[in-house]
C-alpha cells in the first residue's frame, strides 16, 4: 500500500471496520450459522434493533448471507459469505495489535471522554 488516499481503495476496509458493530458480528459468524438470538449471547450488548440493522448492513455488503429456518417458530440464520470469511484474518490481526498494543495505546492518549464532549 504506497498511500492512504481518501478515495483508495483501503478506505473500504478502514470504513467497513470503523463501524463499532460489525467486526464483532463476523467474527461471532466465524463458527458457522447461528440465528440472531445464538449471536446475541457470545457478543453480548447487542440491542436487538442494532443486531439486526449491523445483519442487514453486512447482508448488503454481500459478507453475510440470511436463510429461512423451518421450525415452530419458522426463523432466519446468518452465516458468513465466502467474501465475509476473508475478513477474519484482518480482524484477527486487527485483535493480537490491540491486545499486544492496547494498553500502551491507551495509556498515550493526551485527551479524554470529556475533551470529545
Amino acid at each position: 500500500m504506497d498511500r492512504v488516499l481518501a478515495d483508495c481503495r483501503a478506505r473500504l476496509g478502514f470504513d467497513l471496520l470503523s463501524h463499532t458493530w460489525n467486526a464483532v458480528v463476523i467474527c461471532a459468524l466465524a463458527d458457522g450459522e447461528r440465528r440472531p438470538r445464538g449471536l446475541r449471547l457470545p457478543i453480548g450488548s447487542i440491542s436487538s434493533k442494532v443486531l439486526t440493522e449491523t445483519l442487514r448492513r453486512l447482508e448488503g455488503y454481500a459478507l453475510v448471507e440470511r436463510r429461512a429456518v423451518a421450525g415452530s417458530p419458522p426463523g432466519v440464520a446468518y452465516a458468513l459469505t465466502a467474501l465475509g470469511r476473508t475478513l477474519l484474518e484482518p480482524i484477527e490481526a486487527l485483535g493480537r495489535w490491540s491486545a499486544e498494543y492496547g494498553d500502551a495505546f491507551a495509556a498515550a492518549q493526551k485527551w479524554d471522554e470529556e475533551d470529545l464532549a
